[in-house]
């Protein structure tokens, strides 16, 4: 597992500051190091058959309530 490290964008003396915020933003979308601090922040398990299974029956159950109740609200 690979460390995540700090980045700097080197200041240019003839672009503003709002320039180079959008060239960091800009960095940092394109590296996913959001991506890899976002999925390192919490500890998840694996989906195991039986809890997809679990899952899908849930999502099948509030489909179909959606569904029943569509013309009564």
């Amino acid at each position: 597992m690979s460390r995540a490290v700090n980045f700097f964008v080197k200041a240019d003396a003839r672009e503003s500051s709002e320039k180079r915020v959008s060239r960091y933003k800009r960095w940092f979308n394109l590296s996913r190091v959001g991506n890899l601090v976002k999925s390192r922040r919490y500890r998840r398990k694996k989906a195991t058959r039986r809890l997809r299974r679990d899952g899908a029956l849930m999502r099948a159950h509030y489909r179909a309530e959606r569904e029943r109740n569509k013309y009564y609200s």
